[in-house]
């Protein structure tokens, strides 16, 4: 899927040694399809040159106010009128203390200063040396252009080009297109605070074996972000995985079904929507072993006795705020046949008003998924997609049943 296709997008540099990391960036933003003007301010162009810029972004690269290619003379109104977005990488001290300032004696800061400001959003990552970046002025200057209406992105943490180690490394290409297309996002969950659950479970036999499913998280983790990128306030309980925490979603790392509902349960109070995607364990061994169980030649095989574990939905959607509509359960049913009497069946079992199919097999450790929503209408099939984008169509949906 192409994040950014049809957006055109203004990629600023200014000095810093982070420029290399705008190369890169460049040509992330050109891969998931949109197109981007690159201005460079003259401290830049001593870091990288307008030459590797522009065979990366296929354009020629601005760096003066005074450019006569425009037949105007005012590239300034011209390129930030036509972008979706103008996203400063890397943004120095220099360069927030001129914007701050509401300087506008080169090409950058005046597009910046000259953009529509209510319809082109301006994100900063700011790339520095620790020092510079905790000293005081800076951080005023920060607070000042975010006042003014610029999104400040984070910092990275991390060994810096100086030889010094600590917070003011730019952020790496990857979060910083999450970023950008997360502030491109329309914002239908602003204001509602969400959580979910995501992966397997792990219940332990002995200290170490287990049963567990082949649920990789990546439908939950998906979701996760798509809420985060429509203006909720996300936290993401996950079973044991191996994923990136979403940018700007809290986590909270659990690894048994009990250990998950615990969770859920300190959490849930704050939230207006809880979405379950997690494939919990049914069972769980009813007395662990605390040491391996061994064989012992004579081929019999150690009886196992199990206990039910928690209905973390059925009790969330039996909660008071759920029943008085407080808080919107959506429930996920992974099977392995009859998809949609099953899920049906679930969602009236479970007490939840959408409940959200699939099955398992041939989704678990995907990067794409089919899904069927169920609820009390009937059902309405998504078609095989990236989980990306079923996630987008599922917090639509979701969005639309809290308006």
């Amino acid at each position: 899927m192409n994040e950014l296709a049809g957006k055109h997008i203004v990629l600023g540099l200014s000095g810093g040694v982070a420029c290399y990391k705008a190369a890169d960036l460049c040509r992330q933003l050109i891969k998931e399809g949109a197109t981007v003007q690159v201005v460079m301010t003259e401290a830049a162009g001593q870091f990288i040159t307008p030459v590797t810029m522009q065979a990366l972004s296929g354009r020629p690269v601005y760096g003066s106010q005074w450019d006569a290619r425009e037949p105007n003379n005012m590239p300034h109104i011209n390129l930030s009128r036509d972008a979706d977005a103008i996203v400063i990488a890397p943004c120095s001290a220099d360069f927030v203390a001129r914007l701050a300032q509401g300087r506008a004696d080169e090409l950058l800061s005046l597009l910046c200063l000259a953009r529509p400001a209510a319809s082109v959003p301006l994100l900063l990552a700011p790339a520095m040396n620790r020092e510079m970046w905790s000293h005081p002025a800076t951080q005023r200057n920060l607070q000042q252009v975010a006042r003014d209406g610029a999104l400040v992105l984070g910092v990275g943490h991390g060994d810096q080009a100086c030889g010094e180690t600590g917070d003011g490394r730019m952020l790496e290409p990857h979060e910083l297109l999450d970023e950008l297309v997360a502030s491109l996002t329309p914002k239908v969950l602003a204001g509602h605070t969400v959580l979910v659950t995501a992966g397997p479970t792990f219940e332990a036999i002995d200290p170490v074996r287990g049963i567990t499913n082949l649920s990789s998280g990546k439908m939950g983790f998906a979701l996760a972000r798509a809420a985060r990128e429509a203006g909720a306030d996300v936290t993401l309980v996950a079973g044991p995985v191996h994923l990136e925490t979403p940018r700007g979603v809290r986590r909270v790392d659990v690894r048994s079904a009990v250990e998950m509902a615990e969770a859920v349960h300190a959490l849930v109070a704050d939230a207006t929507i809880f979405v379950a995607t997690a494939a919990v364990a049914d069972w769980r061994p009813a007395s662990p072993s605390t040491q391996k169980i061994k064989k012992d030649g004579s081929g019999n095989t150690p009886a196992l006795a199990f206990v039910e574990n928690p209905d973390i939905l059925a009790a969330v959607a039996q909660s008071p705020r759920a029943q008085a509509g407080e808080l919107l359960c959506v429930g996920f049913a992974a099977e392995s046949h009859d998809l949609i009497a099953h899920a049906t069946a679930k969602r009236q079992r479970k007490g939840v008003p959408l409940l959200v199919g699939n099955i398992g097999p041939a989704t678990f450790g995907q990067d794409d998924n089919a899904l069927v929503l169920v609820d009390a209408n009937g059902h309405r099939e998504l078609p095989r997609a990236p989980k990306r984008v079923l996630a987008r169509q599922l917090i639509e949906d979701i969005a639309a049943r809290c308006r």
